[in-house]
């Protein structure tokens, strides 16, 4: 899914402001909402995959406006009415007034039918698709080349993990890009390590 959660390699955002002395939490809803939303994927009641997916479904307005935790917070008020352990009626009721929860979600998908496995050294093309469901693919990679760095073991591919399908495990691979070929005329000359799904990628020939 291409959305406001995408932002890797995107121009015109500014600087990161950080600051190495940065509270963890700044009130006590956030302690609570992390809490909460660490208590159902640990329960079994949603897993991170479709966690993550719940946030990459907010309106682009109140994703660029809400914070970490709102986000989360919005995340996990979303799951738990799509999963009927509560009504929006109820949220809205304890919360005085509106309750925003995000868009409702698409179809996953399951393995790439032609995916392969691929071996350190082996150069490889990111595929050019564009996926209406969760995905774990950045967008500044798609369709571009790179060289396979390292074999990661498998975990539960999100394409399909995040929207309740069942699918196999794969692995994810460490793949070198050279900056200059992700940004023409945009970058110095670099190398980037992005993490792959073994789906994402085809051999480059």
């Amino acid at each position: 899914m291409d959305g406001m959660h995408d932002m890797g390699g995107k121009q015109g955002f500014g600087p990161v402001i950080h600051s190495r002395d940065a509270a963890v939490f700044h009130a006590d809803w956030e302690v609570r909402a992390n809490a909460l939303y660490s208590l159902a994927v640990k329960s079994g009641v949603f897993n991170m995959d479709e966690y993550r997916h719940a946030i990459e479904r907010m309106t682009p307005q109140h994703y660029l406006s809400a914070s970490y935790y709102e986000r989360s917070l919005t995340s996990l008020a979303t799951l738990c009415v799509e999963k009927g352990l509560v009504t929006r009626e109820e949220l809205e009721q304890l919360a005085g007034g509106a309750y925003p929860l995000a868009m409702a979600s698409t179809p996953g998908r399951g393995n790439h039918a032609k995916r392969v496995a691929f071996v350190p050294g082996d150069l490889v093309r990111v595929r050019v698709e564009h996926v209406s469901g969760h995905v774990r693919m950045p967008g500044y990679i798609r369709g571009k080349h790179g060289v396979v760095i390292s074999k990661s073991p498998a975990y539960p591919f999100p394409d399909a993990h995040g929207h309740g399908l069942h699918a196999d495990d794969e692995p994810t691979y460490d793949v070198r890009f050279e900056a200059t070929h992700l940004w023409p005329q945009g970058a110095e000359a670099a190398q980037v390590h992005v993490a792959v799904f073994e789906s994402y990628l085809e051999l480059d020939v």
